[in-house]
């Protein structure tokens, strides 16, 4: 064959094959899924294939999605495709836009423009809508949406609609096939239902024992059998199906659940100061009234007091808490990793914290440095833990969904795993800033060299003044909570965008 004519025919392929495999076998294990399959697929064509479950079929579409490469043949697809699963995957922190500009996002998209590709299945009016806030249609088609923006043609459809209603399912069926009629999609369809492939294929590929028995034209469709009078009947009771519904949340109620905790403080005060004007003894209970004398008496001081225990909290924990987040993502990706430096980390963690003072006083002095390195050390173990427990519970099919849109490790530690274990490392961070402030203290009080809160309680032990002394402690615990109520009102709002 001459070189002009070599490429003439290569030009054909290319320009009227969209998918083609050749001799493709695949094995899972010790089983044979795919045996010496061989299909072609026009460019514009919409196939469905069916067959008994656990034949291959959705093996097939992972296989021209790239997550599985055959053991044997090759596979040639013209495009990038794009797949859409049995389940709709969406990112529970992205809206229905930010998830159909996922693609996009990650340098993998198509030509179709993300507001398109929603518009196209009817949910552009939707798009500021988090997926809890969906019906299951609705993400069906906003997943939909996703994939119509990452591929430019070849569109992969794992049973997508397998989940809904038989009603529902028929309406879908019918825009899917007005969607393909639109986009020219080539399109290849995985389903159970012999209706299904024979009213929207072109062709219908019969898959069985990991083989295709036949390739069978659906393009001349003959007339649907008219329904029986039963399911007349019941059409007209169920009337049309109908995926467009939205999660409305209760009209919120004024919050009361402050009530509780503020009486319950209120009733401690009052027992307070009952049993001690009981006592009579200021130098061993002094009264909330006279702690709060011993406030008023030097509100600047305390002031100065609380800044430095603030500053070297906050640094401390952000420090103890940047250490913990990339100790812990190597771990908790990596479990050989864990088993072998978990010697060191279950040592650091068991070994008390006070303990070190005297070597970081030798290595750093007295200055504010080893206070904030004894207050990151105290905040470094929840949030690695956390961490390690965050990335592990990362959904297994959110990798896959990842892999399909071909991200670097980059793009799946920032837009995958560290969104998804988000929940889980403020969680983590609450208990890391309460250490890290116990830390602190524990430097401020064991040296008396940092002004903070800690000094303050040394200093009035020395001069016996025991209501200054409780003044320093419920600044303390004011400043604990202060930090809890902030991370847990964050992990109230990551919570809520999620439906949780």
């Amino acid at each position: 064959m001459s070189q002009a004519a070599l490429r003439e025919d290569v030009q054909e392929v290319r320009v009227d094959v969209a998918v083609r495999l050749s001799g493709v076998t695949v094995r899972l294990g010790r089983q044979t899924v795919l045996k010496d399959l061989n299909l072609t697929v026009p460019h514009g064509e919409f196939l469905a294939v069916i067959g008994p479950s656990g034949e291959g079929k959705s093996t097939l579409l992972r296989v021209l999605a790239g997550l599985l490469r055959p053991a044997e043949g090759t596979v040639a697809v013209a495009s990038p495709p794009a797949l859409m699963f049995q389940d709709d995957r969406l990112l529970p922190w992205r809206t229905a836009l930010r998830n159909v500009e996922l693609p996009r996002d990650l340098g993998t998209g198509g030509t179709l423009a993300p507001r398109e590709a929603l518009h196209l299945v009817g949910m552009d009016a939707y798009c500021g809508y988090f997926p809890a806030q969906l019906s299951g249609g609705m993400r069906a088609r906003v997943a939909l949406a996703r994939a119509l923006a990452q591929s430019n043609d070849v569109l992969l459809l794992d049973e997508p609609f397998a989940a809904l209603d038989a009603l529902v399912r028929e309406r879908f069926n019918a825009e899917l096939r007005h969607l393909h009629e639109k986009t020219g999609r080539t399109t290849i369809l995985v389903t159970h239902s012999i209706r299904e492939a024979a009213t929207l294929a072109d062709r219908v590929a019969v898959l069985r024992g990991g083989r295709i028995l036949a390739v069978l034209d659906t393009r001349e469709k003959t007339q649907a059998p008219p329904a029986s009078p039963i399911e007349t009947q019941l059409r007209s009771l169920l009337g049309a199906g109908d995926s467009t519904r939205i999660q409305v949340d209760p009209p919120a109620q004024p919050s009361r659940g402050w009530l509780a905790p503020t009486a319950a403080l209120l009733a401690g005060l009052l027992l307070w100061e009952v049993v001690a004007r009981a006592l009579h003894q200021p130098f061993i209970l002094p009264s909330p009234t006279q702690v709060w004398a011993a406030l008023l008496k030097t509100p600047s001081e305390f002031a100065g007091f609380a800044r430095v225990t603030v500053a070297v909290t906050l640094l401390g924990g952000l420090l103890g808490s940047l250490a913990g987040v990339l100790i812990g993502y190597p771990l908790g990706k990596s479990r050989p990793l864990e088993r072998f430096l978990s010697p060191f980390v279950v040592a650091s963690q068991s070994t008390p914290i006070v303990v070190l003072v005297p070597i970081l006083t030798a290595w750093f002095g007295f200055g504010a440095l080893p206070a904030v390195l004894v207050s990151a050390l105290s905040a470094l173990y929840p949030l690695m833990v956390s961490t390690i427990v965050g990335v592990r519970e990362v959904r297994a099919t959110d990798h896959e969904l990842f892999s399909t849109l071909h991200a670097t490790p980059w793009q799946r530690l920032t837009r995958l795993e560290l969104p998804s274990a988000l929940p889980v490392m403020l969680g983590g961070l609450r208990l890391s800033l309460s250490l890290a402030l116990i830390g602190a203290v524990v430097w401020e009080t064991v040296t008396n060299q940092t002004k903070g809160l800690g000094y303050a309680l040394n200093q009035a032990r020395t001069y016996y003044d025991m209501p200054r002394q409780f003044a320093a402690i419920v600044l303390l615990v004011l400043l604990g909570v202060a930090l809890y109520l902030i991370v847990t009102t964050l992990e109230r709002r990551a919570l809520r965008r999620r439906g949780r």
